[in-house]
């Protein structure tokens, strides 16, 4: 003769009084459904189980995708407040040596770039004391060196930002930077009628900071208010 153990009286009277404390918990719940499932024996196909076990999955992903929206959301958002301070801080200063060397330090800082460097087309060449004193920032190349570098030699016309991983770079757009730059962001300048273009580029050490895949629009913004900011000094 055997006897099932009972369950104790005071465990039922809480389970009793509080019934949603098995309901929210899942691995409780997963043990009474298989237990369910063995007291009905192999032979009965149990649609209700089968039912749950599809919903659970499904809830997992929804889940899933809920946390990712979530994160993508709050990157956006970061994103968008680091660009937010790094154009307020490029519209701080009144001379526009100050402008340039911020350009390649607090600006930099803000947007977490190795390197941060303009490059400007000019019929003239860089022995302009004034590039000289701004090396490190500021580059003076032949008129066309920016689509060639944006197309990489391959001609048409270039995107206004361009991201991709590097794995040699030139020293005349990364400076002393170019041994460990591995990834770029380039921002093709339009500085008006009658002047020539010229390239904000951003470099970083992480391969992986800039690729094709990301977004480009905050990018954008930021190079349209570099562009207008540009037009002023250069008038």
């Amino acid at each position: 003769m055997s006897s099932k153990p009972k369950i104790e009286d005071t465990l039922r009277e809480r389970i009793i009084q509080q019934p949603d404390v098995i309901l929210e918990d899942q691995d409780l719940m997963r043990a009474l459904i298989a237990a369910n499932e063995r007291a009905m024996g192999g032979n009965i196909v149990d649609l209700r189980g089968i039912a749950m076990d599809r919903l659970e999955a499904r809830l997992d992903r929804l889940e899933d995708t809920h946390r990712s929206v979530i994160a993508a959301a709050y990157d956006n958002l970061a994103g968008t407040n680091q660009v937010h301070r790094a154009i307020l801080r490029m519209l701080d200063p009144v001379e526009f040596e100050s402008f340039l060397r911020d350009l390649g330090g607090e600006v930099a800082d803000i947007l977490r770039v190795d390197s941060m460097r303009l490059i400007l087309e000019s019929v003239q060449n860089d022995n302009d004391p004034a590039v000289q004193r701004l090396g490190d920032v500021l580059s003076v190349a032949e008129p066309g060196f920016c689509a060639r570098y944006l197309t990489s030699g391959r001609g048409g016309s270039p995107r206004q930002v361009t991201l991709r991983q590097v794995h040699e770079t030139d020293s005349a757009v990364h400076g002393e930077a170019s041994t460990y730059i591995r990834s770029e962001a380039c921002l093709h300048l339009d500085f008006g009628s009658g002047r020539l273009p010229g390239m904000l580029v951003m470099g970083a050490e992480d391969p992986h900071q800039f690729t094709p895949q990301q977004g480009t629009d905050l990018l954008t913004f930021f190079a349209g208010v570099f562009e207008r900011t540009m037009r002023r000094w250069l008038a």
